[in-house]
């Protein structure tokens, strides 16, 4: 997986981009951005998949050695730890819509991985851990300006 220790490793996250049937537009940016994020050292990506749900709800992954156009993520394909099972598929298949396509993507945080260390040699344990979306965030903002005078 990788030269250095298991004590190394940064925190381990995944997520899934969704693209609701229709709303399909890949112009190859996200991927652009993806190999910028790891090539800064920022992130170490571990697996991805694509998934292709359809309207019956049948599952297609894809893992992305089986993609013909790779362009500069065929880098990224020899250094994939293939981290996702059968299961981990049909479950966050779940969460999509029939119709859909999304992407999953599972990334170390290189970033965190000293401090994560250093956490652990100095014996604490990771409790909890969590992630607010940006469209909470987006709504809460909205929300406070709503409630702003107005010519305040």
């Amino acid at each position: 997986m990788t030269d250095r220790s298991l004590d190394e490793l940064g925190p381990v996250d995944y997520l899934i981009v969704e693209f609701p049937a229709g709303h399909q537009n890949f112009t190859g940016k996200g991927a652009d951005e993806l190999i910028k994020l790891h090539d800064a050292g920022i992130i170490r990506v571990m697996d991805i998949l694509i998934l292709a749900k359809g309207e019956d709800g049948t599952v297609m992954a894809q893992e992305l050695g089986d993609l013909d156009e790779l362009g500069e993520l065929a880098r990224l394909e020899t250094q994939l730890v293939q981290t996702l099972s059968e299961g981990d598929v049909d479950h966050l298949a779940a969460a999509m819509d029939p119709g859909s396509v999304a992407g999953v993507l599972v990334y170390e945080n290189l970033w965190a991985a000293p401090f994560g260390s250093a956490m652990r040699r100095a014996g604490g344990q990771l409790i909890a851990n969590g992630r607010i979306p940006i469209q909470a965030i987006i709504a809460a903002v909205e929300a406070d300006a709503a409630l702003e005078p107005v010519g305040v």
